[in-house]
């Protein structure tokens, strides 16, 4: 059983990511920060269904304590196989509005967090000498840019970067890769104005909005065997508008 790490795995996207991943038959780490309620149901689920699950809490943006907590969890439980770096915060506001505080507290969740996350989780995992899988989420908004959002549009961007330079240096390791860039999906994240929703909805194709579950599909099979030869990737979930 692979030990795969989830990150913002109490709420929304990455809650459904978790389930997912055990339903397949890793052993799901569930990082929260304040959502310990929704964590723990997840890993009550993935209990239910005879899969194994624990929790970590940290703040994304607190490297120390980023570094601490999965350190102890490697050394007392096991490398991860896979990370899935999929929390994330937007505060969206016209540029001209945008505080110090929107910018800065965007960067460093979405942005910042991919490092402290998965740099003390690289080594154990090129030591162990097993492959492994690592898996951003993105979004079109880091693609194709998008009104309102320049800081979560540029942390999602440089998500893409870090994850395109990433897949070059561990490729040797047996080590994938990749992002996925949902489009408008039906979470908490995509709470918005109907007036707003509306117009975005006619730019998509499929005229709808995705499910986590298209995500958490998707993330599955990369995390799979059956995806070994995918790396270095962005894939985009998005019914088309992009």
């Amino acid at each position: 059983m692979r030990r795969v790490l989830v990150t913002g795995a109490g709420t929304g996207l990455g809650k459904v990511i978790a389930i997912e991943l055990g339903k397949q038959g890793h052993e799901v780490v569930l990082h929260y920060r304040n959502s310990a309620k929704g964590a723990k149901e997840a890993q009550h689920i993935i209990e239910e269904n005879g899969g194994k699950a624990s929790t970590v809490q940290f703040d994304l943006t607190n490297r120390e304590q980023v570094k601490e907590v999965l350190t102890k969890d490697i050394e007392e439980n096991g490398f991860y196989y896979g990370i899935v770096c999929n929390a994330g915060l937007t505060a969206d506001a016209a540029f001209p509005m945008m505080t110090d505080e929107d910018w800065d507290g965007v960067i460093h969740t979405n942005l910042d967090g991919f490092y402290n996350v998965v740099k003390p989780c690289i080594m154990p995992l090129i030591a162990a000498h097993e492959g492994g899988r690592i898996i951003a989420i993105s979004s079109v908004s880091g693609i194709m840019g998008n009104r309102g959002q320049v800081n979560y549009s540029a942390s999602k961007a440089g998500l893409i970067g870090a994850v395109k330079a990433l897949a070059l240096e561990v490729a040797k390791r047996n080590i994938t890769v990749n992002a996925i860039a949902p489009g408008l999906i039906d979470t908490h994240m995509a709470e918005l104005d109907e007036t707003v929703k509306k117009e975005i909805l006619k730019m998509i194709p499929l005229k709808r909005m995705g499910k986590a579950q298209d995500v958490a599909d998707l993330t599955a099979f990369l995390m799979s065997d059956k995806a070994s030869y995918i790396t270095r990737q962005v894939i985009s979930v998005n019914g088309g508008l992009l």
